[in-house]
């Protein structure tokens, strides 16, 4: 059986969640989110190119790519600024995700870069953690300037 889900189930699935020490911190930043789908072109001399569209259709093995945007309305710099993505039911973090990405795979409970978590098997054993263990991703944006804005990326595999 394959499971077709469309755009609009994916965009539910998309939460952010904003961490910061001050609530006025959280009022000057404002985030956005989007789901893209990445996709390979192959051109009719063989080359290929791969470009992110918005996924009308998506099926297992889709790669997508969660963004957050960002921006600081206030005048002020806002520092320690965090910012915590769900991943969807529905994916799994990429392999090819950075490697110093700070994860979480019990829902937040520990944070850490993927090879250094632990994660209990169905047996009740602990093993290492697996890029389908991962449930949350985490950042921390050090110092955002009045006025500024950016991005934040993960890719994902649609389970």
């Amino acid at each position: 059986m394959i499971m077709v889900l469309k755009k609009s189930a994916i965009a539910l699935a998309v939460m952010l969640t904003v961490t910061s020490p001050a609530i006025a911190q959280e009022k000057a930043v404002a985030l956005t989110g989007d789901v893209l789908l990445e996709r390979t072109i192959v051109d009719e001399d063989g080359s290929q190119k791969t470009e992110r569209v918005a996924p009308e259709t998506i099926v297992p093995g889709d790669r997508l790519i969660f963004t957050t945007s960002y921006t600081n309305k206030g005048g002020e710099t806002v520092t320690d600024f965090v910012v915590t993505s769900p991943l969807p039911a529905a994916v799994r973090l990429a392999p090819d995700a950075a490697d110093d990405l700070v994860v979480s795979v019990d829902s937040g409970k520990t944070w850490g870069p993927l090879p250094t978590l632990n994660t209990t098997a169905a047996d009740g054993k602990t093993r290492p953690a697996t890029h389908e263990d991962v449930t949350h991703v985490r950042w921390t944006l050090a110092s955002v300037a009045g006025g500024a804005a950016g991005t934040l990326e993960y890719p994902a595999i649609i389970r």
